[in-house]
């Protein structure tokens, strides 16, 4: 039983237009990640999707990605494989398309695991990732907004402000993409983000953590959304893993992970997806949206929602 799962990011939708572009992202990466499935690869299929997911800018990932508090573009990827445990990730990286293939080139090239800024930019171009910038016009336009709101609060450096604006703009402030893949042989999960709009230059957030916001191993993987910092702090991805470890499939174990961010950090601040080596799919949120779709064997065309 092979089966696949993306989301496109937890938060609030607020523009109802926005909804069907969401949904229709969400699909064309599943079905690109199910077409390289079926060739028998999870992890070529966690890379394929996780690719389309960045190379749409509805979704706050390569391009499209949000801008840090000083005008760039600051992105974090990770990918696992299960079977083996081999992880890749780049945090804080700019100037690639995809750092997700990044990501993998680590885990695959690399004696590391996670490579960030500089280095991660000058690794990238080693490997012959061309110069590409992410920035679109629309994410500009929100950075001169939001900034000019957060300057004229009297403060530009205090998480408590840029967390009112998280508040009052959830559907730009925040999002991550992900994919999670079961071949029948191995789980592969892997999670990508432009990170947190007018985050603090330098800010790393739980998607490129392994066992924060993305993990893999032999009988589940996870992909995490949302507040990265309450991700990293429960080691979300990698506790949503043990739950399946202890006897529950991929449905309860994504809600019992989501339990357990609102049991300590409160409601709107997580989305995750997984599947186990089983094959089962699942998902859970405690926002009021979170873009995703799945197919499993047996499935003819994928189910997706918010």
């Amino acid at each position: 039983m092979v089966a696949i799962i993306v989301h496109g990011g937890a938060g609030t939708i607020r523009k109802e237009e926005r909804i069907p572009k969401a949904i229709a992202g969400v699909k064309e990466a599943v079905l690109a990640g199910w077409r390289e499935l079926k060739r028998g690869s999870a992890l070529d299929a966690v890379e394929e999707a996780v690719k389309a997911l960045e190379d749409n800018p509805v979704f706050n990932a390569g391009t499209g990605s949000v801008l840090t508090l000083d005008g760039k573009v600051e992105m974090d990827a990770a990918i696992m494989r299960g079977k083996t445990l081999d992880a890749g990730a780049v945090a804080g990286i700019w100037g690639v398309k995809n750092p997700i293939s990044v990501a993998r080139k680590v885990m695959e090239k690399t004696d590391h695991v996670l490579l960030n800024g500089e280095g991660a930019v000058k690794f990238a171009r080693l490997l012959g990732f061309e110069e590409y910038d992410p920035v679109t016009e629309e994410r500009r336009k929100q950075w001169e907004e939001l900034r000019k709101k957060l300057i004229e609060r009297g403060e530009t450096r205090h998480w408590k402000k840029l967390n009112e604006l998280i508040r009052e703009y959830p559907e730009v402030l925040r999002s991550t993409v992900g994919a999670v893949a079961f071949d029948g042989e191995e789980v592969v999960a892997g999670t990508s983000t432009g990170g947190v709009f007018l985050k603090m230059f330098g800010r790393v957030g739980d998607t490129p953590i392994i066992g924060g916001g993305t993990y893999a191993n032999e009988v589940a993987g996870a992909s995490c959304t949302g507040l990265g910092e309450v991700a990293i702090k429960l080691a979300l991805a990698k506790s949503a893993t043990d739950f399946v470890r202890l006897g529950m499939d991929a449905q309860s174990a994504s809600e019992a992970a989501i339990s357990l961010a609102t049991k300590y950090f409160g409601p709107d601040t997580m989305g995750i997806i997984m599947v186990d080596s089983r094959g089962n799919v699942g998902f859970a949120k405690n926002t009021k949206h979170m873009s995703y779709a799945f197919m499993r064997d047996g499935m003819e065309e994928p189910e997706a929602g918010v």
